[in-house]
């Protein structure tokens, strides 16, 4: 099957992952007015993408598609380990571990190989989602820059579908903001190769706070 279509399948709002139920703090920031509209909304998700989660979930997905590829074990349960240790929140904390069960119980169900499944087994408790898609590639040697590129625009476009249901911006808006987000996108995946877990970290402290104060947001239609 062609590599490309595996990456669509994966990365498709139909895959059972839960992505719907999470807006990544976005919810607090529209409740709190500092994402108003399509003018407010696009640097708000350009700054998570490249200062917060956005670039630190590529460098974990880069890394832990290839230390599935190097059919390390051990290094991708330290990974993972790693990751779900960055999680700044608890609701966070759930976002990227309920998506990564999820997602690495489905895939191994459906598209499981032998080294997707031996590697799975070593992943027991919570998984961090980067890390579970990492694992997925590596375990079909899938090229990592489309996967990095791939994984970097559905982030992006969860949030933008999260806006859309928040209510600050419409669906011509929302497909604006993805257009202008897309250059900055490839670009972020294109740096990704290149760094090391030294280069992790983010600068999104409002956000962070944000997820704190959305777990007794009065009215809340999200998990995060």
């Amino acid at each position: 099957m062609s590599e490309a279509l595996r990456l669509m399948a994966w990365l498709s709002p139909g895959y059972p992952v839960g992505a719907y139920a999470y807006s990544h703090g976005l919810e607090w920031a529209v409740e709190c007015g500092d994402v108003v509209d399509e003018a407010s909304l696009t640097p708000w998700l350009a700054d998570v993408l490249e200062l917060g989660a956005g670039r630190n979930d590529l460098i974990l997905c880069a890394h832990a598609q290839a230390a599935a590829r190097a059919d390390d074990a051990a290094g991708l349960s330290d990974l993972n380990d790693l990751a779900l240790a960055l999680a700044p929140a608890r609701e966070l904390h759930l976002e990227t571990s309920q998506q990564g069960r999820s997602f690495l119980d489905a895939t191994r169900a459906a598209w499981g190989n032998e080294a997707l499944l031996r590697l799975g087994d070593g992943l027991t408790g919570a998984v961090a989602y980067p890390v579970a898609f990492g694992l997925a590639a590596g375990a079909y040697r899938m090229a990592p820059g489309p996967v990095l590129a791939g994984f970097g625009l559905a982030f992006v476009q969860n949030l933008v579908s999260a806006a859309l249901r928040c209510a600050p911006i419409g669906q011509s808006a929302g497909t604006r903001v993805i257009a202008a987000l897309l250059p900055r996108v490839a670009a972020l995946a294109a740096t990704i190769p290149d760094l090391t877990l030294d280069d992790l970290g983010s600068a999104t402290l409002r956000l962070d706070l944000g997820a704190f104060r959305h777990e007794t947001q009065y009215s809340r239609i999200f998990r995060s």
